[in-house]
């Protein structure tokens, strides 16, 4: 449905979604400048197709998976050999898709790495763990696979990986309720995802992991730089991070006997 006329190297951008209806027009309006739109979803209950539908035809509901299951599937669905990956809580901003027209005119690596601009509360987080993000989601997608992860998965890329100067903008929680719903996804997919590696979990596990991931947001990663947000931040991340390791450990224990 979107063209893009003065590109050489054609591009389509892939948003896996599910329950996005607050935030979905916005992304999709921000990569209007892409010769192709791939929305996938995992069969949303909320308005969120019905929204998507005024941005592109490129609709296709997938059973979720994992992570990295759901992107390299959505991967072998785009028509483009470039493709680039935008989750429904990010924005292209308009410099970043003027270099990305730019990039693709002659593209010199296989892949680029963008910078996000993470908000939290409408606030932007300059310090602690989300104030260096990067994420490699410009690639050419016969080069780039990513990682079989449930959560936070990344893009393993075989080639030359360069870095855009702009940044996207990143909205990832819109409530404090919205932050710890996630937690609990976040956790239960990285849980499984240790189990699946065979790694093991203990008292100390949980309240180490927790401690140490407060410790690097809050102080080693400056966190209390972003007052009240900051300190709520490494709060929640350590309260990740223990129930992470708690439900590794609840996975590990052996079935009980049958009644």
């Amino acid at each position: 449905m979107e063209k893009n006329t003065d590109s050489l190297v054609p591009l389509t951008v892939i948003v896996p979604c599910f329950n996005e209806e607050n935030v979905i027009a916005e992304c999709l309006d921000s990569v209007r400048f892409a010769d192709e739109i791939v929305v996938v979803d995992s069969f949303s209950t909320d308005r969120t197709l019905e929204i998507a539908r005024r941005y592109t035809d490129r609709i296709l509901q997938h059973p979720f998976w994992s992570h990295g299951a759901q992107n390299n599937w959505a991967m072998t669905q785009a028509r483009h050999d470039w493709v680039l990956v935008v989750d429904a809580d990010e924005r292209i901003t308009p410099a970043l898709a003027g270099e990305i027209r730019n990039l693709l005119r002659a593209p010199a690596c296989d892949g680029y790495w963008i910078r996000r601009r993470n908000f939290f509360l409408h606030k932007e987080i300059r310090h602690g763990t989300w104030g260096s993000d990067s994420v490699l989601r410009l690639f050419r997608r016969d080069k780039g696979r990513y990682q079989e992860q449930h959560v936070h998965s990344r893009v393993e890329l075989d080639g030359r990986a360069g870095r855009c100067r702009e940044a996207m903008t990143h909205h990832s929680y819109r409530s404090l309720d919205d932050f710890m719903r996630k937690i609990h996804r976040f956790s239960r997919g990285g849980a499984l995802s240790l189990h699946e590696q065979g790694k093991r979990s203990s008292a100390w596990t949980m309240a180490s992991r927790s401690l140490a991931r407060f410790f690097k947001s809050y102080v080693l990663k400056r966190g209390f730089l972003d007052g009240t947000e900051g300190l709520i931040i490494a709060f929640l991340e350590a309260d990740q991070a223990f129930l992470k390791y708690a439900k590794l450990w609840e996975l590990q224990k052996p079935p009980r006997a049958g009644k």
